[in-house]
């Protein structure tokens, strides 16, 4: 790759490469802590626990609202509130519900107080602002309607927009038009039926260029990347070991695939190292044979708790006991790393160590879709053997132009360092969102280089006032609670861009240390002393 480059910008990678290891250095020997190679595994993450009084506020919280909710319900029963959901007709009294007693409950007397905080509906682009329709409701959120007023320039500190090629200049998508115009905008086959078009194969390569693999295959959904692929990969009589903290789709693919599932605690060494020595001591249920295969899935960056993978241990793991290793790098593609090619490179681990890559275009890359990349082996099997590589239709020309472009622009190979400047961009945004959410008092978790910025909220009643209130700022945000989340830890979730000015984080920051004062939601125990001075990103970790 760096043959294609000008003289200019093969200069720029290798700068880039020596500050990048001069700085892993440095942490490695600054934190003292368990090392393999240029990683440490202290001091990184951060995962501080409320006061025992927010945990006790937590829980007596929601009993309040579920003890009114049973109230509500009695009302409802004997007809002195109307009850607003779908009921059931005369005739199906019998059937058997087809939503569980509670789920109904929860989303009836506890969701619905807060759902006007979710599916907004965006009438722009949705790059690091956009234009929100402004929505009412009548009947205590059961139904919506709009104003017909549109709430602008709303600050986006939610969408997975890492890069900023979220975007709508022409310029850069002019390549993206010309493939449109050639290929049009959809396939209407499958890849291997008459689908299969020279700009998927150009795509492919490219990925596995990037990732530094043999040969990758491209798939029109992230989701389906992860449910699809995995019941190809491992079947009856496999073992799979699955991080607590897996994403859905990972899980789903596990249950769908029939092989025997083992969780261990999130990014815990010692738990997957004690259930590798069971298994296979164990051997298979009843029969106690050996595994036919051990796969651990594991996730980049764990998009509810901001973490980054313990990547460099749980490849000494998987050598020591014969596994196989599926990495998900949904977020952390484009995200980490010195050049963007994600934790193996934050690590300085070597790609082809990791058995099946997978990553989506969803995110950093602007688009729709995913990937596996490897062994050529591993792909040229998949190609024959995925579900959604034999029955789903091919990839949108349009789409794949648009990650063909951001790849190229973050690989240097179009001429420029616009791609690099990003990459950069998004690291000093992510530190300085980071460490000034730290030094106001805000329990904040996961890894200092992660652009997932879990904000804790904990009690229920200020999940929808913190939402409300920061809209109210024009400054949209997402935030989560049960059963997305542990019941004791709600959260705002912050996703930092690229494109994000150090003008529209003064704004959110100074927005947030209004609110955290008024709703009290700065529970940090280890709060810094506060310094209005900007810090110089360009040495944070090497002064450090």
């Amino acid at each position: 790759v760096a043959s294609r480059r000008s003289p200019d910008v093969r200069e720029y990678f290798l700068v880039q490469s020596c500050v990048y290891t001069n700085q892993s250095q440095l942490r490695m020997k600054s934190d003292g802590g368990v090392t393999s190679g240029k990683y440490t595994s202290t001091d990184k993450h951060s995962f501080e626990e409320a006061p025992m009084y927010v945990a006790v506020l937590t829980y007596m919280g929601y009993g309040i609202v579920i003890l009114f909710g049973y109230f509500r319900d009695f009302l409802r029963a004997v007809g002195f509130e109307k009850c607003h959901q779908a009921q059931e007709r005369e005739e199906q009294k019998d059937f058997v519900p087809l939503y569980q007693d509670f789920e109904n409950f929860y989303k009836r007397n506890l969701y619905t107080r807060v759902r006007d905080n979710w599916n907004r509906p965006i009438c722009s682009l949705p790059g690091p602002v956009f234009d929100i329709m402004e929505r009412v409701s009548d009947d205590y959120n059961w139904t919506f309607r709009l104003t017909g007023r549109t709430i602008e320039n709303v600050i986006n500190m939610g969408s997975y927009n890492y890069l900023g090629f979220a975007e709508n200049n022409v310029d850069f998508l002019k390549t993206v038009a010309e493939e449109t115009r050639q290929y049009g905008v959809g396939v209407c086959s499958t890849r291997q039926e008459l689908g299969n078009l020279s700009i998927h194969e150009k795509l492919e390569r490219l990925v596995a260029e990037f990732l530094g693999v043999e040969s990758a295959m491209a798939f029109g959904m992230g989701f389906a990347t992860n449910s699809m692929n995995i019941p190809a990969l491992v079947g009856k009589g496999c073992l799979i070991l699955s991080d607590e903290l897996n994403h859905t789709s990972l899980i789903l693919g596990a249950r769908l695939s029939g092989a025997t599932i083992r969780v261990f605690k999130h990014n815990n060494m010692q738990s997957l190292e004690k259930m590798l020595k069971e298994t296979i001591c164990s051997g298979q249920p009843r029969t106690h044979r050996a595994w036919k295969k051990i796969l651990i899935m594991v996730e980049g960056i764990y998009s509810m708790e901001g973490s980054l993978v313990r990547l460099p241990e749980i490849l000494v793991l998987k050598k020591k006991y014969k596994a196989y290793l599926y990495l998900d790098e949904a977020h952390s593609i484009g995200a980490v790393g010195p050049t963007g090619r994600g934790v193996t490179e934050h690590f300085g681990v070597d790609p082809n160590e990791v058995d099946v890559l997978m990553g989506t275009f969803t995110k950093s890359f602007g688009a729709a879709g995913g990937y596996i990349a490897g062994k050529k082996e591993l792909v040229d099997y998949l190609r024959s053997h995925s579900h959604s590589a034999v029955y789903a239709t091919a990839m949108s020309p349009p789409v794949v132009e648009q990650i063909i472009r951001a790849i190229k622009c973050i690989m240097g190979v179009d001429g420029t360092t616009e791609g690099q400047r990003r990459v950069r961009q998004l690291a000093e945004n992510t530190r300085y969102l980071r460490s000034r959410l730290k030094e106001m008092g805000f329990i904040i978790y996961g890894n200092q280089d992660s652009p997932v910025v879990p904000l804790l909220l904990y009690l229920p009643g200020k999940v929808g006032a913190f939402s409300r209130a920061m809209l109210k700022r024009k400054i949209g945000v997402v935030v989560v609670g049960f059963p997305a989340t542990p019941i004791t830890e709600a959260r705002a979730r912050f996703c930092v861009s690229a494109a994000h000015t150090r003008e529209m984080l003064d704004k959110v920051l100074q927005s947030l240390d209004e609110l955290g004062d008024y709703i009290k939601v700065k529970f940090s125990r280890h709060r810094s002393s506060y310094r209005p001075e900007l810090y110089d990103e360009t040495d944070f970790e090497l002064d450090s």
